[in-house]
């Protein structure tokens, strides 16, 4: 049973609330790193919840290119087949 693009954004989005300290709106084109400004290491962890969260891994070269919450819907699409 795959998930929906809408469920995946609305994990994400849950997922994703702790490291928003600045109460940023959450859409597809937020860019994770550079909206949120969040280091390196709490996209790590929150990539690490992302993967706990739905029993995946997501290769690091992937991860290089994964920019806006849409990207990692797909990225998370593609890794559950």
């Amino acid at each position: 049973m795959s998930a929906s693009s809408a469920e995946i954004l609305g994990k994400l989005k849950e997922l994703l609330q702790k490291f928003n300290s600045n109460n940023i709106e959450l859409t597809e084109t937020t860019d994770i790193s550079t909206d949120l400004n969040i280091d390196s290491v709490a996209v790590m962890d929150f990539i690490m919840e992302v993967e706990d969260a739905y029993d995946i891994d997501i290769p690091l070269n992937v991860l290089s290119d994964t920019r806006t919450m849409s990207d990692l819907v797909k990225v998370v699409q593609k890794e559950m087949g």
